[in-house]
């Protein structure tokens, strides 16, 4: 006969016949169904789910098999949840589920258990009592009154059903149990069920027996070795071996490592200092990290050197295009110390702009020599610690840069790169270029001595190679160096650069594909003319790489298959032109002449203006200009007015003009001294009113007889002047020995006239000759005010004359 009951959805629990169970509900539906039980006959149908996570079970999440139980006590606790105690009574299966309101109701069919008796049975549930007896003992969370009561059952279906109860299952083992109705095979399956859980409990108490056993000879080992060690500080005669693995395997390496005697000694004193030490002190620490430090030391251990010169050519040719004097010499250097096999002689300092291969030059020589290669950058660098090291009077003293990399490269003979070494700087903590001294000097760091390790290392087998943007260096520091210049490159040295390597390397870190993006040797030479203006190429490889990322942009976004950059579609990929190519003057101007500079970054065309003002003949000076522009400024000043009629230029024009002087970028600090010859020409050009030629550019110092004096940086003003379209460049007499290191394509591109006298100056850069004229005493005296021709006193302040 089918009844009707309010259903409550169990998670993860099964409940059994007989069996009196606590219970939390916290679902709506489910505290709607229990309030709907008590408020009938407080009977109630109990099944668990397939799915404890579901929240809302329809009849597909519900098992079929369940439980009618009574609900005992309910108790409403704060925060909403049900605290129920229910008592199952009979199995049941699930005929229909109807969702009446708030709750689910089941109409329900009795499932009634199938009769068994005999002696086999009676058999089995002795077996079950005496395997739960057993199980109850192993699981100290169960009670041991328990076993006592399922003794005293008789009722094979209720034994089975109390057994389950009781122990640890899944979910799914008792809902299986819950379905068979024939109690003997439920007997089966529960003897089955604790004989693997007794398996599992077994194995736990093992491995607890066994954790337990080992905490407890750990503990043991410890406070033994304690006690051995507080014995042998107090005998003072430890044995080297006994002091643990640390100790062992520090000595080991003292032992086996190639030292010097001294680090021996030192090493092997620290290591019984550390012997008779707390293990957990600082002092300990101190010392385990100063032999890590001191042992951790290339000690003899040095790579083999390559002393192929032609692989060292060829290694030097493929990483790098042009600077062909840089390599010879760096050739030249190899080739020394591969037949010497030592490196007496003086370092290396690579000189020149950013962006012209100096860091990379210095990692082909590595390469080139088969030496490990390591880099330190000194920019910013103001602690002489930095380089000797600090004194191990405190913790967290650290050795210097010299020993922390020569431990990183692992070999007693690398390359030792020291970057950007003019931009040292120096404060109260110490003069950081004065320490390199020791460092770089090849008479003394055979023994260089850091304030850590407080022993000297041999150096002399580094190859130390310095970077530098300038010479801005101390005089001492410099006079260890042996300077290699790189000025920086032509168009056409560009154009080779970015076809051999830069472009290459910016289609491969942007994942294009071959024949997705190319940029033609025309559309190359127009890029590096009108977007870029500096000695080295990271600028075009920046402007590459902006082309690149634009050509890859279209072609994801489907609008095309590839990208094909020539001049004439150039500013579609690289944005508004940034320079104008050729001359700055498109015709020639009075007072306006063209100089060369030299900076950091390379040379830069320089350009000079004068005008005449009304004034008593003083020169009026802007610009930001130094002190040494200032100087040359009054130099070509005064010698253009002791010579003014030599260049047709009346004295008396002084007496009523002033002369405006100004390099324009006013913003830009400038200094150097290398404008004479452009100040003089600016000048005699504005007072004589004659036009100086637009194609020429001029660099040189004057002096007050007018001779031209030579000046520093030749080759990057070459290049500016080359990048800037001019076709005639004046440079001095005595800088023309400097042309056989200029290269022949620079040369060929520009014609370059020496000059040794102003005057020669004067005659190339104005569009007309000077012509001198005649001056006298007398014309002085017709220039002058009446007043003073009549000798006519001076009136003093406050004075009346009749």
């Amino acid at each position: 006969m089918s009844q009707s009951f309010p259903v409550l959805p169990l998670r993860d629990i099964v409940v059994f016949p007989n069996m009196i169970v606590p219970l939390f509900v916290g679902r709506d539906k489910s505290v709607a169904a229990l309030e709907a039980a008590m408020g009938a006959d407080k009977e109630i149908f109990l099944v668990a789910q397939l799915d404890a996570a579901e929240d809302d079970p329809a009849r597909a999440d519900l098992h079929e098999v369940g439980v009618t139980a009574t609900v005992l006590q309910l108790l409403k606790l704060p925060d909403g949840t049900v605290r129920v105690l229910v008592e199952g009574r009979a199995r049941a299966r699930i005929a229909e589920l109807i969702e009446d309101g708030d709750y689910l109701t089941a109409t329900i069919d009795a499932v009634e258990d199938e009769a068994v008796e005999g002696q086999e049975v009676e058999a089995l549930m002795r077996s079950v009592v005496s395997q739960f007896e057993a199980y109850a003992k192993g699981n100290r969370k169960m009670p041991a009154e328990t076993a006592v009561q399922l003794g005293e059952i008789e009722d094979a279906s209720k034994l089975a059903d109390a057994v389950m109860a009781n122990i640890q299952v899944k979910v799914a083992d008792k809902q299986a149990l819950l379905v068979e109705t024939n109690p003997q095979k439920r007997l089966e399956m529960a003897f089955a069920l604790m004989e693997g859980e007794l398996g599992v409990l077994q194995v736990e108490k093992k491995i607890k027996s066994r954790v337990k056993r080992q905490m407890e000879k750990t503990q043991r080992e410890y406070y033994l070795n304690e006690q051995l060690k507080a014995i042998q500080r107090e005998l003072g005669n430890a044995d080297d071996e006994s002091d643990g693995d640390e100790i062992a395997e520090l000595t080991q390496k003292i032992a086996t490592l190639k030292l010097s005697k001294e680090a021996r000694t030192k090493a092997t004193a620290e290591l019984k200092k550390l012997k008779t030490m707390a293990p957990m002190s600082a002092e300990a620490t101190v010392v385990r990290n100063y032999l890590d430090v001191l042992l951790g030391l290339p000690w003899g251990k040095k790579s083999k050197l390559k002393k192929d010169i032609g692989a060292a050519q060829a290694v030097l040719d493929e990483d790098h295009y042009a600077l062909d004097k840089v390599k010879d010499r760096i050739v030249e250097y190899l080739a020394v110390q591969a037949r010497t096999n030592r490196l007496k002689g003086p370092i290396l300092c690579l000189v020149g702009p950013p962006g012209v291969g100096k860091t990379s030059l210095g990692q082909s020589i590595a390469k080139a020599t088969g030496r490990e290669f390591v880099r330190q950058s000194l920019g910013g660098v103001r602690d002489e610690a930095e380089i000797r090291g600090h004194r191990r009077t405190y913790i967290g003293s650290l050795p210097g840069k010299i020993v922390t990399n020569l431990k990183k490269a692992g070999s007693a003979n690398p390359l030792f790169l020291l970057d950007e070494i003019d931009k040292l700087g120096q404060d109260f903590r110490g003069d950081p270029a004065s320490a390199l001294l020791e460092v770089l000097d090849p008479e003394q760091n055979g023994k260089f001595n850091d304030h850590y390790l407080e022993i000297d290392l041999d150096l002399s087998d580094i190859m130390f190679v310095c970077t530098a943007n300038t010479l801005n260096l101390p005089q001492p520091l410099l006079d260890r160096m042996e300077i290699i210049r790189l000025e920086g490159y032509t168009e056409d040295e560009k154009v080779e650069i970015a076809q051999r390597h830069l472009l290459a390397k910016q289609i491969e870190l942007h994942g294009l594909k071959p024949g997705e993006f190319t940029l033609t040797t025309e559309g190359l030479r127009a890029l590096i003319q009108r977007y870029t203006r500096e000695a080295g190429v990271r600028t075009l490889e920046r402007e590459i790489a902006k082309l690149a990322r634009k050509a890859l942009r279209q072609i994801l976004e489907g609008k095309t298959q590839g990208v094909t950059i020539t001049p004439d579609n150039l500013a579609d990929y690289a944005g508004v032109l940034k320079y104008r190519h050729g001359l700055s003057e498109t015709e020639h101007q009075i007072g306006a002449v063209t100089g060369l500079a030299w900076t950091e970054v390379g040379g830069e065309l320089l350009t000079i203006e004068s005008v005449t003002v009304p004034g008593k003949g003083a020169a009026k000076l802007t610009g930001t200009l130094g002190d040494v522009m200032k100087e040359s400024i009054e130099t070509a000043f005064s010698f253009v007015k002791a010579r003014a009629p030599t260049y047709g230029i009346k004295p008396s024009v002084f007496q009523r003009k002033d002369i405006h002087i100004h390099l324009p970028e006013g913003a830009t600090p400038k200094d150097g001294p290398s404008a004479g010859v452009g100040i003089v020409t600016a000048i005699v050009s504005t007072l004589t009113g004659t036009p100086v030629r637009r194609e020429v550019a001029m660099t040189g110092e004057v002096t007050l007889r007018g001779r031209v004096l030579p000046i520093g940086g030749l080759k990057e003003k070459l290049l500016a002047a080359l990048r800037g379209g001019i076709e005639t460049v004046l440079i001095p007499q005595e800088n023309e020995k400097d042309l056989a290191d200029i290269p022949q394509n620079i040369k060929d591109g520009l014609k370059i006239v020496p000059v040794s006298h102003v005057d020669e100056v004067l005659a190339l850069a104005l569009t007309e000759p000077v012509t001198a004229i005649e001056w006298t005493e007398a014309d002085e005296l017709a220039a002058l005010p009446p007043a003073v021709v009549a000798g006519a006193p001076t009136t003093g302040p406050g004075e009346l004359h009749h």
